[in-house]
């Protein structure tokens, strides 16, 4: 349900009564609710959730009726519309590592073209992820990186990462003979149990 990651972002910026306002669902008021009083309304930090609040955000699909699919449209979106320069100031990056694309979500909540938004979204997204990659590795000294997770099953972002941290000079792995996402790392997880002897 992308609608409640909108309504998540729209609560975080104040805007909370907006969420019955834009989102004609019987939930909706609740959900208001139950972020004021903060009544089980945990955070997360997948990335995503982010491409749920963007698309609830920008209108694409406030109901899912499979895994991905706001993602999915974002993306087709995305690529309809064509390459952008991200957002400015669409992230903050803090020293301790903390990633946050708060600011981006409040500028998709006032943009009215859904193409124009994805593609800002995706432009930004790839651009803090990238900042984000690059402080961590200049942090630890890592100079091998691997791209893991549903979200790379973007080919935008994919590409856009990919391109970033090689002319950075960091090694990017990614996912070929497996899939990135859930069936990839349950594999790497048996791997890995098994070489711990936790068969």
């Amino acid at each position: 349900e992308p609608w409640r990651m909108a309504a998540s972002a729209l609560h975080q910026w104040g805007r909370g009564d907006e969420i019955s306002q834009r989102f004609a669902l019987p939930a909706a008021d609740m959900r208001r609710q139950m972020l004021d009083k903060g009544v089980n309304t945990p955070l997360t930090s997948s990335c995503g959730r982010l491409f749920d609040a963007a698309a609830g955000l920008l209108g694409i699909r406030d109901m899912a009726s499979f895994e991905g699919q706001a993602a999915m449209l974002l993306e087709g979106l995305a690529e309809k519309h064509g390459t952008l320069a991200p957002l400015p100031d669409g992230y903050t990056l803090n020293t301790d590592g903390t990633l946050d694309f708060l600011p981006l979500l409040g500028v998709l909540a006032d943009t009215p073209d859904p193409a124009f938004g994805a593609a800002l979204f995706h432009a930004t997204l790839a651009q803090g992820l990238a900042a984000w990659v690059k402080q961590a590795a200049r942090q630890s000294g890592i100079k091998t990186v691997a791209l893991g997770g549903g979200c790379f099953l973007n080919a935008i972002l994919s590409r856009s990462l990919r391109e970033t941290l090689t002319e950075a000079g960091l090694s990017v792995l990614e996912a070929r003979q497996v899939p990135p996402n859930d069936g990839g790392l349950s594999l790497g997880q048996a791997w890995v149990a098994i070489n711990r002897g936790l068969e």
